[in-house]
């Protein structure tokens, strides 16, 4: 009999499932694992057939009340011969008594609601080269890593559902991206990171104060990294937004799901011009 077996994934599990995400089209950030690692590192499930790594999920844990669910895959060659349900059900038994979290892709999104969870947003992606657009007046772009960082976390705060520092810090110093912050009077007005990918460089976050200022984020962050394409995934909650993109020069290209397994959290939707990312919420 074939010998099947679930177990905590290494940090180079983590790169493996990276690449897998990268085979489905996910088009994932060419650094990102290593802030997803340094969130909760034991999150990570991977399922081995007689040795070979061919299923997986991730759970990450924030805070005492929320869990996000990302990086469910079954290689091809595996799909349905119920692999991919039982490491569903490891990722699952990690949530225990927490909300969960996840953007599924359409195909999955009717199997993710017979396991309690409902649609919340839609993340439409939207991609292509973004008009030169300059920040509105007494707007200033800096480098969001000459912020203090207690002030950054807190700004991030307002639109994520629990802290993440760890992801936080992570996220905005690794290799191949860049970060921003938009300033006026003294204040944050928004924030966004732009992470350089196989294809269109991905933005996650983007938090703004207004569209002009996303915009001008948008378009600081593509002229610093000398991106030739970004990519961003949008929620549909915030109609500003897609209108911001389609302003822009965006197209849509990619559609997920934003869903949970209890209420939405609150946060400042009329901000969150852009999700972080699918795998981590």
């Amino acid at each position: 009999m074939p010998n099947f077996e679930i177990t905590v994934g290494s940090a180079d599990d983590v790169q493996r499932m990276a690449r897998w995400a990268a085979d489905e089209g996910w088009n994932p950030g060419n650094t990102d694992t290593y802030a997803f690692f340094a969130a909760d590192p034991g999150a990570f499930r991977i399922g081995r057939l007689d040795g070979e790594p061919v299923v997986c999920i991730s759970v990450v844990k924030y805070g005492q009340a929320l869990g996000f669910l990302g990086f469910y895959i079954a290689r091809p060659q595996v799909r349905g011969k119920g692999l991919g349900i039982q490491v569903w059900r490891a990722g699952m038994a990690r949530l225990a008594d927490r909300t969960g979290g996840l953007d599924g892709v359409v195909a999955q999104q009717a199997n993710y609601r017979k396991s309690g969870f409902r649609s919340a947003w839609n993340n439409i992606r939207h991609e292509g080269m973004p008009a030169s657009t300059a920040p509105p007046a007494g707007v200033s772009l800096l480098d969001a890593r000459s912020v203090a960082f207690d002030k950054l976390a807190a700004y991030d705060r307002r639109f994520f559902p629990e802290a993440r520092d760890s992801f936080l810090a992570s996220w905005i110093t690794l290799p191949e991206r860049a970060a921003m912050v938009a300033v006026r009077d003294g204040e944050l007005a928004g924030f966004a990171v732009m992470r350089a990918c196989q294809a269109a460089s991905r933005v996650g976050p983007l938090f703004a104060a207004s569209p002009e200022i996303a915009a001008s984020l948008i378009w600081g962050l593509a002229a610093k990294t000398g991106a030739a394409a970004v990519a961003i995934d949008m929620p549909d909650i915030n109609k500003p937004a897609i209108a911001l993109a389609e302003r822009i020069g965006l197209k849509p290209s990619f559609e997920t799901a934003r869903m949970y397994t209890g209420a939405a959290p609150k946060v400042d939707y009329a901000g969150l011009f852009g999700i972080t990312s699918l795998e981590l919420g």
